[in-house]
């Protein structure tokens, strides 16, 4: 293969599976310089080949499941590297290398199932960290410079560790979406900064002794938070929390000492999966039914009976499965069997007696496990009636009639008056009514058939029908013109004299144009063009044409097809109108002019109207104020800035809050609120803030103060500022 020369051409490589042990890494791996994806699972690695220096243009790098005790070797000379997975190894913290931390493109991360005890060291130098897995270590703390930088972060877990705290600092993480703690003796952790990650959407806490006191009293804010999973704990009710997350769509209880369930329950209406398994719930509230969107419904190892489950469960029209195993169950009721869509339907170890018979009309039921239920009686089947056997008289009368019985016999065995069948009398009135209604129609048919013959003896006696008085109307005779004043748009005398006229379109009307123009069109624009001549009797005939220009905005083809059907409504003509495309002229087309076509960039302007971008004004203001922030204009340059103070860079579309060296945090923090609130109430929310430090700005931040990126150096030793007693103030409350 190498001396086709693919190699250099592969974007990818799955190599798992392999046995690389002992060296026997391929060298031909190295020639592979395009390789952007490299996985290297289940080979039986104990270091990183050398080869891996050759890849530069590698992205993502996957050597789980190995016997790998380090990653030192060549990753930190891969510049594209976005991705490492050496998730089931054996790595410890002294196998994990300072410097990949510093590579810029650097975003996901997982080290999971590996022998770290503590958080790798540099971690937080990993700005554009968008998914951490540190879970199955051996963690017991996070530092709290870990989450300072690593505010991109979507994805974070960390379960399966010995954390029994979390920073503050994680509350600036307002973009994760999935946090997974599951397994962790966090007794103490209050999770006071959940209600911060406004973006969650996944909280799994399961086995993180969760109870009433240590869980958040408000979650109002995660209106995106739509799985959590607090199963495994020490709640003994539904924490208040959760009944504010009306988006929530699973929810795991299971394992807990939940006794009882609120009314309030209804407002999860999004709810598709709820786990209450392994509590000591006696009852379900009726609230339950409310749940119009709920698929699964899992009640395991409960001490539920009939009457704690409400009859309308029927109403749960979307229940797929509803699991209530190992309960005090002796019936179910009747509504359950009302959920038309139910496939699984378990109920084994309970003490049912019977089920109802609805249970049989289940259409779409595949699994229904009623094991351990030793007095359990299925009910029988229904027995379909058939049409066949329906309103038959099998009585003794009828059945001495039928063998030929004299009169006196059957009336003798009748013994009274026969009992009269409603339903036959009902079937007897309407063969009666429909018999009338036959008759009326008898005599209407009877009445056609009369018409019909008088107007065929009519005919005979006059002769033989001429065809032509049959002949049916053209189709274009038989359209109707508009009812428009064409001289608003065209001169009485078009088109009365032979010769060419020329229409170009301009603000959704046609403009007549000079004769020298004929053949001379816009790129941009459309024309009509009318052809007048003599027939060969002498009479005026017409070809109207309409040019479409490459360049040509809508309203103009819009134009230049409905005046040229006005012009032909307008002569009277009864030719078609013909369009013609630039650069697709017809032959019929050319020949109506005396020169060849030709073709002039430009056009005239649009008749719709346009939308200007918003112009914005660039300003320098100069952030100070302790309790309340405030905002001084300064003028737009270098030496306008300050290492003592915060400056809010607002070119339009593109913020930059600019931090001194000397300036505080705090400064820094309100300044990026108040960049959010023009972005927000002014830009619509499209603007981009960017976050910058002294001696770190980018070239396009000193192009915008007017200097250029090689003397920007010199702007780094700035001097302090005079307030400007006239200059702008914004004030923010």
């Amino acid at each position: 293969m190498a001396a086709t020369g693919v190699l250099p051409f592969i974007r990818g490589v799955d190599l798992s599976g392999n046995d690389f042990k002992g060296g026997y890494f391929p060298e031909h791996v190295k020639s592979m310089t395009s390789l952007r994806w490299l996985k290297l699972n289940r080979t039986g690695l104990c270091y990183l080949p050398e080869e891996l220096a050759s890849l530069q243009k590698l992205e993502h790098l996957s050597v789980s499941h190995n016997s790998l005790t380090t990653l030192h070797g060549e990753l930190s000379s891969l510049p594209c590297l976005r991705a490492i997975v050496a998730r089931a190894n054996n790595l410890k913290n002294s196998g994990v290398p300072d410097d990949i931390f510093q590579l810029d493109d650097l975003s996901v991360l997982d080290l999971s199932y590996n022998q770290l005890t503590e958080i790798p060291r540099d971690l937080e130098n990993s700005r554009n960290m968008l998914v951490l897995n540190l879970s199955h270590n051996s963690i017991d703390n996070i530092p709290n410079q870990l989450f300072i930088n690593l505010t991109d972060l979507l994805y974070l877990d960390v379960s399966d560790n010995k954390l029994d705290s979390l920073p503050p600092q994680m509350r600036r993480l307002v973009h994760l979406q999935t946090l997974i703690l599951n397994n962790n003796p966090l007794m103490h952790a209050q999770l006071r900064q959940l209600p911060a990650m406004v973006a969650l959407q996944t909280l799994h806490l399961r086995n993180t002794q969760r109870t009433q006191s240590n869980m958040p009293t408000s979650m109002e804010g995660l209106t995106n938070l739509a799985d959590v999973d607090l199963s495994c704990n020490d709640l003994t009710r539904v924490p208040e929390c959760l009944y504010t997350l009306s988006n929530l769509k699973r929810l795991n209880l299971s394992s807990n000492q939940i006794s009882e369930l609120s009314l309030c329950i209804d407002q999860w209406t999004q709810m598709e999966t709820l786990n209450l398994s392994r509590n000591q719930l006696t009852s379900l509230p009726s609230a339950i039914c409310k749940l119009s969107k709920l698929k699964k419904l899992y009640l395991n190892s409960n001490k539920l009976d009939f009457d704690g489950i409400p009859s309308g469960v029927g109403k749960l029209a979307c229940l797929v499965e509803f699991m209530a195993a190992n309960n005090n169950l002796e019936l179910i009721p009747e509504g359950l069997c009302r959920c038309g869509k139910l496939k699984k339907l378990v109920l084994n170890k309970n003490r049912l007696v019977t089920l109802p018979e609805a249970i049989h009309f289940l259409t779409d039921l595949e699994v229904l496990d009623v094991r351990e239920n030793p007095n359990l009686v299925m009910p029988p089947k229904p027995v379909d009636r058939t049409a066949e056997w329906y309103n038959i008289d099998f009585s003794l009368q009828n059945q001495l009639r039928l063998a030929g019985a004299s009169p006196a016999t059957v009336a003798a065995a009748g013994g009274g008056s026969s009992q009269r069948d409603p339903l036959a009398r009902k079937m007897r009135l309407r063969r009666r009514k429909d018999s009338a209604q036959d008759d009326q129609a008898k005599q209407v048919l009877k009445g056609m058939t009369d018409v019909a013959q008088e107007k065929n003896k009519s005919i005979e006696e006059n002769g033989d029908l001429k065809y032509s008085d049959l002949k049916t109307r053209r189709w274009d005779k038989s359209l109707e013109k508009p009812h428009l004043d064409y001289s608003e748009f065209f001169q009485e005398d078009v088109g009365q004299i032979p010769g060419l006229t020329v229409w170009q379109i301009e603000n959704f009307v046609p403009m007549q144009v000079d004769d020298a123009f004929h053949g001379k069109f816009y790129e941009a624009d459309c024309y009509i063009i009318l052809k007048t001549f003599l027939d060969e009797n002498g009479a005026l005939n017409w070809q109207i044409f309409y040019w479409i220009g490459q360049e040509a905005t809508l309203d103009k083809k819009a134009g230049s097809a409905i005046h040229a059907v006005n012009l032909r409504n307008y002569l009277g003509a009864e030719c078609r109108t013909i369009r013609e495309e630039m650069g697709d002229e017809s032959e019929e087309f050319s020949a109506v002019f005396d020169n060849e076509i030709s073709y002039i960039e430009g056009g005239t302007a649009s008749g719709f109207y346009t939308v200007e971008d918003t112009q914005y004004v660039t300003r320098l203001y100069r952030v100070y104020g302790k309790k309340n922030i405030r905002l001084e204009s300064v003028p737009l340059k270098a030496g306008s800035l300050d290492p003592r103070f915060v400056f809010l860079l607002d070119t339009g579309l593109e913020i930059f809050v600019w931090r001194g060296g000397n300036a505080t945090l705090s400064g820094t923090t309100k300044a990026r609120l108040f960049a959010e609130k023009i972005n927000k109430n002014e830009r619509k929310g499209k603007a981009e803030i960017t976050s910058l430090v002294q001696n770190q700005e980018p070239p396009e931040f000193w192009e915008v103060l007017g200097v250029s990126p090689k003397t920007s150096r010199s702007t780094s030793r700035m001097t302090s500022l005079q307030s400007d007693p006239n200059s702008t103030r914004l004030a923010l409350a």
